[in-house]
């Protein structure tokens, strides 16, 4: 076998990830979209409580196993350098943005967590290669890595523009529209200061949505509470913008049809073609 000491580094990289995978029973990305239509199907055939109780366990243990197993752990890189070349049709940079202020409760997180993992596996099916980038914010955004995004504690008040003000910030430092393709979800109970609104209104139409390919706002809320009402809600609704899209979210299973729904065919085609 021939080929350039980095070729052969990354090679070995991924065989040795894949035979850690394949060890440790990490699901593939067809074994979670499999559990999770059947499950939508057995709810949409009126099945009884018993089966969509061991279908929705089957999915939850499948998404564990995604967390806990990753894709490449740090000692399939030990002591190899490889260097990614930009390929714009064939990789992808997923922004998580999540409000963390006081208002946001674990359950909500939780949704917005299920959100994010189902966006990731979706565009992993469409890109060689996707980055994540995490983003937590009260009335203060930062960078963190996946564990603090999802667990750190945080107080403060909340304005969603300094998220998006730190999105740009890594954008442009490290993933120029030329060479990724930007995908941004964003999270939040809606409960932002109604003075930022404009802001990130603004920042959304001259900066965002200009270089990315798709924006989603999921609103997150308690069950039985009522979400898609808020100020944030409607400065957003107010635009009317293609590659905005904007659903509500109060039980876990809200979300699988929400992501179908807001990345079906048809919204991908549309998105596609702009």
């Amino acid at each position: 076998m021939s080929g350039s000491p980095s070729d052969l580094s990354v090679t070995r990289t991924m065989r040795n990830s894949m035979s850690r995978r394949i060890a440790l029973k990490r699901p593939r990305g067809d074994d979670i979209e499999e559990a999770e239509k059947a499950l939508t199907d057995a709810r949409a055939r009126g099945a009884g409580d018993d089966e969509i109780a061991a279908l929705s366990e089957r999915l939850e243990t499948l998404l564990r196993k995604t967390r806990t197993i990753a894709w490449i752990d740090p000692i399939d890189i030990r002591y190899r350098r490889f260097e990614p070349v930009p390929r714009p049709t064939t990789q992808a940079v997923m922004f998580c943005l999540m409000d963390v202020s006081a208002s946001m409760s674990e359950h909500m997180k939780d949704l917005a967590k299920r959100f994010f993992m189902l966006l990731y596996v979706f565009l992993k099916k469409r890109y060689k290669k996707v980055d994540i980038v995490f983003i937590r914010h009260t009335d203060e955004a930062s960078e963190v890595d996946e564990d603090t995004f999802f667990h750190g504690v945080e107080s403060g008040g909340t304005r969603v523009s300094s998220a998006q003000a730190e999105m740009l910030r890594v954008a442009r430092e490290r993933y120029s529209p030329d060479a990724w393709n930007l995908y941004v979800a964003q999270a939040s109970d809606g409960d932002n200061d109604p003075r930022d609104n404009a802001i990130s209104v603004q920042l959304l139409l001259n900066d965002i949505l200009p270089m990315a390919q798709y924006y989603a706002y999921l609103e997150v809320g308690e069950a039985g509470q009522r979400t898609g009402s808020s100020s944030l809600w409607r400065a957003y609704e107010e635009l009317g913008e293609p590659r905005l899209a904007q659903r509500s979210v109060t039980s876990r299973e809200d979300i699988y049809p929400v992501f179908r729904e807001l990345f079906s065919r048809d919204s991908a085609a549309r998105e596609g073609a702009t």
